[in-house]
């Protein structure tokens, strides 16, 4: 086989995704690769900054009555 560019590997790998998990099944694959932005760490610092194990316990608690 002779070297395919980027493209070529992406317009192949789609295909084989097509023809193996049909449409749906190719898009539910995808999304599972979706990069997302940001830093992750960071923000989930900043979200737990003032949480500790009792008060997310708690909050669970809460959603599950609700």
């Amino acid at each position: 086989m002779t070297s395919l560019s980027p493209n070529e590997i992406r317009k192949k790998g789609l295909e084989a995704l097509f023809e193996s998990l049909g449409p749906s099944g190719m898009l539910k694959f995808l999304e599972q690769y979706e990069m997302g932005a940001g830093n992750y760490t960071e923000e989930r610092k900043k979200w737990l900054k003032n949480q500790d194990i009792d008060s997310v316990i708690e909050e669970i608690k809460e959603q599950k009555e609700s």
